[in-house]
């Protein structure tokens, strides 16, 4: 190399000086927040509809244990693993778990006495049960929503949506008519979507690092 080049080549080196590059960030890694929201979405759906089919329970009492539930798994822990689910990209798993955590929260709410829901009726059941009705209307509409936009996820998931849409539609009926023998259906409908959904949260946490075996879901994508 000549004097010349070699004097250019300092020029550019003087000019734009080599900047040293941060060593590469390892990625983070984040648990898959899907076992523990269907999880919270199973157990709570479960209590509930043994109560709603009557077994063994007054279907027209008080739902003060599944008020605790509704409040603290299926709404909270549920809207936890929502945002979580956010933070994975996941824009279909953070829509349900946060939309039906929050479903959760706000029927937990109704029965209890602090934010005088059910006071605010004066004891007018017609009316009550008209309002639960299109609270429970616009609920199936949503699950209808997610049914459709679960066409390509698996079967697992397209079931548990299909029979908690169905579920909805039963409960929904069974409050415009005052139909207890409706809600007893949508209860029996509703501990189906609860065992659909637990078998989709154990295919989940059954992984090829955790587990002997897997459990199939029926890949639709």
């Amino acid at each position: 190399m000549s004097s010349t080049e070699q004097q250019q080549q300092h020029d550019v080196e003087a000019k734009y000086p080599q900047v040293a590059l941060p060593p590469p960030v390892a990625p983070v890694v984040i648990a898959n927040p899907g076992p523990l929201g269907l999880s919270g979405f199973a157990l709570t759906t479960f209590v509930l509809s043994l109560h709603n089919a009557g077994a063994g329970l007054n279907a027209a009492g008080p739902h003060g244990v599944v008020t605790g539930l509704a409040i603290g798994y299926g709404g909270l822990v549920q809207l936890l693993a929502g945002m979580w689910e956010f933070r994975t990209g996941n824009t279909f798993g953070a829509t349900a778990f946060s939309s039906y955590g929050g479903f959760w929260l706000s029927f937990g709410m109704i029965f209890i006495p602090g934010f005088g829901i059910l006071q605010s009726y004066n004891g007018d059941t017609a009316t009550l049960n008209q309002s639960l009705g299109f609270y429970l209307l616009g609920w199936t509409i949503f699950t209808g929503i997610m049914l459709i936009a679960s066409h390509r996820s698996s079967v697992g998931l397209v079931a548990l949506f299909f029979m908690l849409f169905i579920t909805f539609i039963l409960l929904a009926a069974g409050k415009f008519n005052n139909s207890l023998t409706t809600q007893i259906a949508g209860g029996a409908f509703g501990v189906v979507t609860a065992i659909i959904a637990w078998y989709n949260a154990l295919a989940g946490l059954l992984t090829k690092d955790s587990s002997y075996f897997l459990l199939p879901v029926g890949r639709l994508s």
